[in-house]
């Protein structure tokens, strides 16, 4: 791989490239390696992030903040929460430099024009070399070259999240511990969307699929904030076991910038979301992930109805499941 490159798109990359564009990019380059319905889309790797913060001079200005800082182990929210914005405002106010942008923004339109769509709706997501679900910014339906450039420095950023600055402090990484890559997939239009576990993480239990949707996008899932519908499905026959359908109240859904959430039409709300059909579908490309990676998967994918009936799921990542520890009974 030409190692001055800096942008891939994910046909590009493969697992073996997690430290140079992130777990997430790297993931999403396995998937389209293998053939799964992946979003097209490119990733920005982390040497871009390393180039941005020495060119603006502003490692310097986070190094010497830090240091005069000094220990943050112990310290309070209130304490991490000022370190973050402090942090996060000097990246966000720096300019992309102009030979940065222009190779961002090139990458951005040859995906307009791959799809044949001006402005296509992306999300601009995190990647970062180790899994940390939920610590940092994920941007979605970005439209147009400037609003792309300017939420890569957001994600960016983001790596010094209250959340991430406190978890790195208490377990003794530096605070500028985290660099992260950039997905930039195509914004699916997701009629439902959810997550699908290759055991169940809470029996442990492999011979089984747990998929999990809601209406809309799948942050309506991943929140954990309401209700959903939840299938089990027999790994060995894909057939549907169990099933429990949510009231189901509130959806994320596109809007014209952006996102929201928004209430779930009454008709909608209790009964489930997706189709026996699409609920055997996601079991089989969860399936597929897990046979081919060679253990358990927690598998993001979104049903997009743009497109025909047979080719509308797609995978939008995947990585290792994590199983509750069960304590032994006494």
């Amino acid at each position: 791989m030409n190692s001055s490159k800096l942008i891939f798109w994910f046909e590009e990359l493969g697992k073996e490239h997690n430290d140079l564009v992130g777990k997430k990019c790297a993931n999403l380059g396995e998937m389209t390696r293998m053939g799964l319905p992946v979003p097209p889309g490119f990733a920005i790797s982390i040497d871009m992030y390393k180039k941005f913060i020495e060119q603006t001079g502003v490692d310097k200005e986070i190094s010497q903040y830090i240091r005069d800082v000094g220990e943050l182990k112990g310290k309070g929210i209130t304490v991490f929460e000022e370190v973050s914005q402090t942090i996060r405002g000097m990246i966000e106010d720096k300019n992309m430099p102009a030979g940065m942008e222009r190779e961002i923004v090139s990458y951005y339109e040859e995906l307009c024009s791959r799809v044949g769509i001006g402005d296509i709706p992306v999300s601009v997501r995190s990647a970062g070399t180790a899994s940390r679900p939920g610590m940092f910014e994920t941007y979605l339906n970005v439209k147009g070259k400037e609003d792309v450039v300017d939420k890569v420095k957001r994600v960016w950023a983001s790596a010094f999240t209250t959340r991430a600055i406190a978890f790195r402090a208490n377990k003794d990484i530096p605070i500028d511990g985290d660099m992260l890559g950039v997905a930039v997939p195509k914004m699916l239009n997701a009629r439902a969307a959810g997550i699908g576990f290759t055991v169940n993480p809470v029996t442990a239990d492999a011979s089984k699929i747990v998929i999990e949707a809601n209406w809309g996008l799948g942050e309506g899932v991943v929140s954990g904030v309401e209700s959903v519908d939840k299938f089990v499905v027999d790994k060995q026959s894909l057939e549907i076991v169990e099933r429990m359908v949510g009231n189901k109240l509130k959806q994320v859904v596109n809007k014209e910038e952006g996102v929201e959430w928004e209430d779930v039409p009454a008709e909608m709300r209790s009964i489930p979301c997706l189709s026996n059909e699409e609920i055997k579908e996601v079991a089989k490309l969860a399936k597929t992930l897990d046979e081919r990676l060679g253990c358990p998967q927690d598998v993001e994918w979104a049903i997009d109805p743009d497109f025909p009936e047979s080719q509308n799921i797609f995978l939008l990542q995947t990585r290792p499941a994590k199983v509750a520890v069960r304590k032994a009974e006494s």
